[in-house]
């Protein structure tokens, strides 16, 4: 089993509901979804383009997905991330749109967000004694000789090549395409998700998400909400206990830095 801490807005928000229903799949119940009719898209088109972000679900990673070291367990990640996300503050990101990247479509902000990444940067740190130590296949599976310098450093101190100054938050929507079907493409997504995308977006919790075994869907475990209960409350925010189980309830420039920043802020 693998276990990730990501990005997903609440199972209500709108946002989600649509993104289920471009991916064909609900992250939190992992039930297949209707596909969106798409003028000039067949249903069939969008399920293979969709089939890579449909298995991860909607979301942004924080930390990539990690097998847990053997001198910890689950109930000790959850008691940890149930602490952590306590004491952080939930902000917004200001503006996010759709856009390419790395030959996909997804949603990234418009302006990268230095808060985003220094809570990515924080979780990190935070959580790397829950990783277990990468074996040698596993770090040739990341293909280390095309990698930057930074990047290949990443890979071997913290597990992934794209973390501290090398992170982008970003919510996939498609696979790989080529430059003919990109083109197709966007202006359904933009039509799908723009409407969606008008407010700010609301950062507001972390997702534990767990892999059941190789090549399996991944889905939410639990939502752990940003901040104090009695903060939220004073806020306006819904009273709800501090990690919401859905095991039970089913229902693009870096910013620099980053570990300078983390530094001087202790």
């Amino acid at each position: 089993m693998r276990y990730a801490i990501c990005f997903t807005p609440p199972i209500g928000d709108p946002l989600s509901a649509v993104a289920a229903s471009w991916l064909g799949r609900n992250v939190y119940s992992d039930e297949p979804t209707e596909l969106p009719s798409v003028a000039g898209l067949s249903v069939s088109e969008i399920a293979f383009h969709t089939a890579v972000p449909r298995r991860f679900g909607f979301h942004a990673v924080v930390m990539a997905p990690f097998c847990l070291n053997p001198d910890t367990d689950e109930t000790e990640l959850l008691k940890a991330l149930m602490h952590f996300a306590g004491a952080e503050a939930p902000f917004e990101i200001a503006g996010m749109e759709v856009a390419r990247f790395s030959q996909c479509w997804g949603l990234v902000p418009q302006v990268p967000s230095q808060e985003m990444h220094l809570l990515a940067a924080r979780v990190v740190q935070a959580f790397d004694r829950f990783r277990a130590p990468m074996s040698e296949d596993e770090i040739e599976r990341c293909d280390p000789d095309r990698l930057t310098a930074p990047q290949f450093t990443n890979l071997h101190r913290w597990g992934d090549p794209y973390v501290m100054d090398e992170y982008r938050f970003h919510m996939k929507l498609t696979g790989a395409l080529n430059p003919e079907t990109a083109r197709r493409m966007e202006a359904p997504l933009r039509e799908l998700f723009q409407p969606h995308l008008e407010r700010p977006l609301a950062i507001g919790s972390l997702a534990l998400f767990v892999e059941q075994g190789p090549g399996a869907p991944m889905r939410v475990h639990s939502q752990h909400p940003l901040g104090k209960i009695s903060a939220r409350s004073r806020d306006g925010g819904a009273k709800r206990p501090v990690v919401e189980s859905l095991a039970e309830g089913r229902a693009v420039a870096p910013i620099p830095f980053i570990m300078a920043s983390l530094l001087a802020g202790r």
